[in-house]
């Protein structure tokens, strides 16, 4: 099975070039972040021709999440249980389904803004609803994995100038302890090759030539339990889909497994 998860960075803006892009790689479930759609305009007409089905959330402002699976969609839980609201609503973060053998959840982690800022607070708070709710299968026996935007820099490594950063969030003690700490229910970040330069970017600002000059991030995550792991075979960062006009600021990380 081929899996991958995605930031589109709006499904209507990049939904030429992701329909290409799934024809082209043979992926079997692709986990999208920032639709920044309604669940109503989500493409799943489109995706349907293709042989997908999609699991939506989304509410048509900054967020949005989805699953779209070639081998089925079943148990499908919408939003994140337990997860704290932000303006007095549960923004549309999380989606999870059973996917064939697999278990998967596509996770839109908050940004957190700035570290004085109460969005800050929330992205904290969300990363302890989603330990909370993937620990059962984190420790089961059936193949389990997180994808997503997850919003921090695991570590100094994966951020093109870790002294720029310095007071910023997503390189913050908290959100690694946070991050750490969800791995720590019985996930492995699940490491991807970079296709070129020697560390595997996934995100690049649009501004000051971000992608030319490779100033980057490693913050689109794929967090596995044993069995999913075990399962893997490779793991890339399909730098490709960043570059070109009308391309998102991060690029699809695809898992390729033998089950």
């Amino acid at each position: 099975m081929r899996i991958a998860t995605w930031n589109v960075n709006s499904i209507t803006a990049r939904l030429p070039r992701l329909l290409a892009w799934l024809e082209n790689t043979g992926t079997d479930v692709l986990c999208i972040q920032e639709t920044k759609s309604t669940a109503e305009q989500f493409p799943a007409a489109q995706l349907r021709e293709l042989g997908y089905e999609s699991a939506v959330v989304a509410d048509g402002r900054w967020n949005g999440v989805a699953l779209v699976s070639k081998v089925g969609l079943e148990d499908v839980v919408h939003g994140l249980p337990g997860g704290p609201e932000y303006g007095g609503v549960q923004e549309p973060r999380a989606v999870s389904a059973t996917c064939g053998p697999l278990r998967l959840w596509s996770v839109y982690v908050p940004n957190g803004r700035e570290v004085d800022h109460d969005h800050y607070t929330y992205k904290l708070a969300w990363f302890e609803a989603l330990k909370a709710a993937v620990a059962e299968d984190a420790a089961g026996t059936r193949p389990f994995a997180v994808l997503g935007d997850f919003n921090v820099a695991p570590t100094d490594a994966d951020v093109w100038d870790p002294a720029l950063f310095e007071g910023a969030t997503h390189v913050t003690p908290a959100e690694r302890a946070a991050l750490a700490a969800l791995r720590d229910e019985g996930l492995a970040d699940v490491m991807p090759r970079p296709l070129k330069y020697d560390h595997p970017f996934t995100f690049w600002d649009y501004r000051e030539l971000g992608f030319p000059k490779n100033k980057g991030m490693r913050i689109d995550l794929v967090y596995g339990n044993k069995p999913f792991t075990e399962a893997v075979t490779d793991s890339y960062v399909d730098r490709d889909e960043r570059k070109g006009k009308g391309a998102s600021d991060h690029a699809p990380v695809v898992v390729d497994l033998n089950l």
